[in-house]
């Protein structure tokens, strides 16, 4: 029964043949589930207070930050025909490479003697500008010599009508000393007829008192008619002093003006040489973009205009280049939800497509086949589809991202927040509440003492 002798009984004894043995066997196995359960039990409560990461999880894309490191469309500036292909699609082109070559389809670029020919045009005005001066010059100096001339009229006009003022003081002043003869004479003919009246005087004296005085009158009508000419003569000198300033002012304004004609001729000639110049450097220029090259260093990925003789229109895309070197970040987008609980800074698990890994987003350090990141950005919009887009760079302090990984793989992402209870997390989930649905004292008593948002009418 015991099992103590070597020699058993087993093979002519039979347990199953006693029903006390069936009554403790049925009991056994009635208490084992309970047993099961209990430590089923025991092992859930003892998870339930096991450390759990609070994490936000979202899918997303491989991206870039910079710019210019994004796949990029090589366009023409131009309108224009494919007459050469020099690079094909796949190929590594540094910057400056030329990839194709184009001519122009625009009727007035048909010339091939179009750039001779403009500067021949261009060389024609400059010479006629030189010419412009030197007409320009003429004419200043024929300015100058019509002032010169009017200043030497005007001297001379002045002089004469001061001779003229002097001759009319001078025959006033003989005009006054026979006035003054002419009463003498009258005097003395008056007391002459007198004394001849009383016979004192005889008819000889009296007729020569007589003749004297018809002799000073004459002196003085002629005197007086002298004066007359000659205030007349100041008269006419004036006038001719204003004949002569309007003549000359029309010679200096009509030589003004034929100078400000050269000056504005030559200034629309200096206009024309300008645009001239500018339309030749627009051709040269025109003549730089039949070669177009790549923008910068990269693969050619896609080339959308492909026929030899194909029309390609200015600014329409003809390739796609793809930078060779790029830093890569991850660009996912989030609910409004859990948009108030992230910060820049905050660190991020990764799983990118094509590399297998093993995911337990409660405990990041079990996982495997993960890579970490950092928030660097996150929209202050919303998106078009109903959720916020977040920016996320490889973590310098972990691993870094697959050297194989390129811009537009997929990627999942785990946003590492708190560390809870399992307990915690699962009320939470049930509840349907953000992660740090409740927050310290200290933060609630911050927002409390904040005012309140007023809406401005």
């Amino acid at each position: 029964m015991l099992n103590i002798s070597k020699n058993s009984i087993s093979k002519f004894i039979h347990l199953t043949d006693f029903k006390s043995y069936e009554l403790v066997k049925k009991s056994q196995v009635k208490q084992a589930p309970l047993y099961v359960m209990l430590g089923c039990f025991v092992v859930l409560l003892i998870g339930m207070f096991l450390p759990w990461t609070q994490n936000i999880d979202a899918k997303g894309y491989v991206t870039t930050r910079q710019p210019e490191q994004h796949p990029q469309a090589i366009q023409s500036v131009i309108s224009g025909r494919i007459e050469n292909w020099y690079k094909r699609e796949g190929d590594f082109v540094n910057r400056g490479d030329t990839i194709l070559y184009i001519t122009d389809v625009k009727s007035e670029y048909f010339d091939p003697d179009l750039l001779l020919r403009t500067n021949e045009q261009l060389d024609a005005k400059s010479q006629s500008i030189d010419s412009y001066d030197i007409k320009i010059e003429a004419l200043k100096k024929q300015y100058e010599a019509l002032k010169r001339a009017y200043q030497l009229k005007r001297r001379q006009a002045f002089q004469k009508i001061d001779q003229a003022r002097n001759k009319i003081s001078m025959d006033s002043i003989d005009l006054v000393a026979f006035n003054s003869n002419l009463a003498i004479n009258k005097n003395q003919y008056e007391r002459t007829k007198e004394l001849y009246d009383k016979g004192l005087k005889t008819l000889s004296e009296l007729q020569e008192k007589q003749y004297k005085l018809q002799a000073a009158e004459a002196k003085v009508n002629v005197q007086q008619n002298k004066l007359i000419n000659q205030q007349n003569s100041l008269s006419i000198l004036n006038i001719e002093l204003l004949a002569i300033e309007q003549e000359y002012a029309d010679k200096l304004a009509k030589s003004e003006s034929d100078l400000q004609t050269a000056v504005s001729a030559k200034l629309e000639g200096v206009a024309t040489v300008s645009k001239l110049q500018s339309t030749l450097s627009g051709y040269n220029q025109r003549q730089k973009f039949y070669f177009i090259t790549a923008p910068q260093t990269g693969y050619l990925t896609k080339i959308v205009k492909k026929g030899i003789g194909e029309t390609v229109k200015a600014g329409a895309d003809i390739a796609i280049i793809v930078p060779d070197e790029y830093d890569l970040a991850v660009e996912i987008y989030l609910k409004p939800n859990d948009l108030p609980l992230l910060h820049v800074g905050n660190h991020v698990r990764l799983r990118f497509d094509g590399w297998p890994a093993i995911v337990i987003s409660g405990w990041p350090e079990s996982s495997t086949g993960v890579f970490g990141g950092t928030i660097v950005a996150i929209d202050q919009f919303i998106s078009n589809n109903g959720f916020y887009r977040v920016l996320i760079s490889p973590d310098e302090s972990e691993k870094t991202w697959p050297d194989q990984l390129r811009v537009g793989a997929g990627a999942e992402a785990f946003v590492l927040l708190n560390e809870v209870p399992v307990w915690y997390e699962i009320w939470r989930q049930l509840n349907g509440f953000p992660p740090d649905f409740y927050q310290p004292k200290e933060k609630q008593n911050e927002l409390k003492t904040k005012a309140p948002i007023r809406s401005v009418k």
